[in-house]
């Protein structure tokens, strides 16, 4: 999450509409390119690829879903103890299934999963599957993952990210000087989400999403976008959707060919520091009406994968500053928990809102080492209850419970009845 502007005009609402005249133009060019296909990516030597290649790619055969027939998502991001000195204490283990627990008690429908692969830097194109534990075990963590939301009741959606290792950078600024090096990362990149589509499929996980934050190069090569999403599509049958940075959504090429749009909603909610809940409350209303005319354009749901506020104050100024390294940080439950409620307040009624991923809490619940205790969970704060009072609500895409009454058929009239004669003969 990293934010580049902090508005948009409404110039940006037409533009909306052009760029989803150029989504359908990608598709007729992608049509007419040779499709590279997997055959074609396992033939690139790259650590991603390697992986892919020992991944079977049958794909179980599940009815399509659809975003109405799931409900609103009421979701959590539940993120890995992200650290090998802590065996035994991530995904599918019995400190998650503690985790879960918890989360049902509080309302929550939907998880989302965030296994990771690593980039050396911003200029590297090798794709490393391996991030802080083989990957073997982490894609075993994860199905173990899933295997627990599913008895609990609990829908996932799954979600690779890509993390940067070894320097200050933002995945989404990933660039390349040549095309050559583009069509290496690329490749590498296909094969990462690909291996990981494969997986969660496997696993029985009912959404998975595309990639995350891909800013730098989400709005261009659409033909490869194409053909990378219909072999997403080819391995993986429920939900897809992308999760795109807060200003990034309104660039992306090829929303037409998910069934969500995706974003990370890092939006800052006031210009300056020591705003009132009023102006949070204004500023998200605003920022609800510019992506309400996103899914009208596109005709989608929209789905915060990601939304959060840190336990700081003045938090929703630059909502997608990490807690790691801040100094002189002035702790505060009350304004993480009123950022939230505006968020909620000006989102949830919106028909098109299809629900929302807290971020998030650690599969490890009373884990402290992931992040400062100025970080984005709520657990065990002011948040929590707002957030389990959120939950329990409903929201403006909830199904009317009247939709869903079976009425019963009439009986047929009985001519000869009692009140009958009585009404013709009086």
């Amino acid at each position: 999450m990293r934010a580049s502007r902090d508005s948009h005009d409404v110039t940006a609402r037409s533009a909306s509409a052009a760029r989803a005249v150029a989504c359908l133009v990608g598709v007729i060019v992608a049509s007419l390119a040779p499709s590279s296909g997997l055959a074609q990516i396992r033939s690139v030597d790259l650590p991603a690829v390697r992986a892919l290649a020992a991944r079977p790619t049958s794909v179980q055969q599940r009815p399509h879903l659809d975003p109405s027939e799931v409900g609103p998502f009421r979701g959590i991001t539940v993120g890995p103890i992200e650290s090998s000195q802590q065996p035994g204490r991530g995904y599918g283990t019995p400190y998650s299934e503690a985790l879960l627990d918890h989360l049902v008690r509080m309302g929550v429908t939907w998880i989302s999963l965030t296994p990771f692969g690593r980039v050396w830097s911003l200029s590297s194109t090798d794709v490393y599957m391996d991030f802080e534990a083989p990957y073997e075990d982490n894609r075993a963590s994860v199905a173990r993952m899933i295997a627990q939301a599913h008895a609990r009741g609990i829908r996932v959606l799954v979600i690779p990210h890509l993390w940067v290792w070894n320097e200050s950078g933002w995945r989404g600024e990933i660039d390349f000087p040549d095309e050559a090096s583009w069509r290496e990362y690329q490749a590498s990149y296909r094969a990462f989400v690909l291996a990981w589509a494969i997986d969660a499929a496997a696993a029985g996980a009912d959404a998975f999403s595309i990639g995350v934050e891909c800013k730098s190069w989400s709005g261009r090569f659409g033909a490869f976008w194409t053909r990378f999403i219909a072999d997403v599509r080819s391995v993986f049958p429920g939900l897809l959707t992308y999760s795109a940075n807060w200003d990034e959504a309104e660039d992306v090429l090829f929303w037409d060919q998910l069934d969500l749009i995706g974003v990370n909603a890092f939006y800052p909610l006031a210009p300056s520091n020591d705003a009132s809940f009023e102006t949070y409350v204004e500023g998200a209303t605003r920022i609800a009406d510019q992506v309400e005319t996103l899914a009208h354009v596109l005709e989608m749901p929209v789905l915060f994968v990601e939304v959060g506020y840190t336990t700081r104050e003045n938090a929703a100024v630059e909502p997608w500053l990490w807690p790691d390294g801040m100094t002189d940080v002035r702790y505060s439950e009350e304004e993480q928990a009123r950022a939230l409620e505006a968020s909620f307040r000006a989102f949830a009624p919106r028909e098109w809102f299809a629900g929302f991923f807290l971020w998030r809490y650690y599969a490890n619940l009373d884990d402290v080492s992931q992040e400062a205790m100025w970080g984005f969970s709520t657990h065990g704060k002011l948040g929590e209850p707002m957030l389990t009072e959120v939950l329990g609500s409903r929201f403006g895409s909830d199904r009317d419970p009247i939709d869903d009454f079976a009425w019963p058929e009439p009986e047929p009239l009985d001519r000869t009845a009692a009140w009958w004669r009585s009404t013709v003969i009086d």
